[in-house]
């Protein structure tokens, strides 16, 4: 009896830490600031150029490459979260 409830208890736990997880997550994605991740030498090039279309382009295009491998890490830290959780 007492393993029964403390199983369910501990899934409780884990949903509860995954959902607030999720949240953190879908939080950061959604309020995001408007980052400025050019270096300091490609920035200056481009400003100096006078073309602001081209500069945030180049802006927006760091910031997508930048962003992919940390998505990567994650899912792959989700794929080994759930077959561990199945396991047990």
């Amino acid at each position: 009896m007492q393993t029964k409830s403390k199983n369910k208890s501990q899934k409780s736990k884990a949903k509860s830490k995954m959902n607030k997880g999720l949240f953190f997550t879908l939080c950061s994605l959604l309020f995001a600031l408007n980052a400025s991740a050019q270096c300091a030498m490609c920035r200056a090039s481009l400003e100096s150029n006078g073309d602001t279309k081209q500069a945030e382009a180049v802006n927006d295009g760091i910031v997508y490459l930048m962003a992919i491998p940390y998505i990567l890490v994650g899912l792959l830290g989700f794929v080994i979260y759930k077959m561990y959780t199945k396991k047990n």
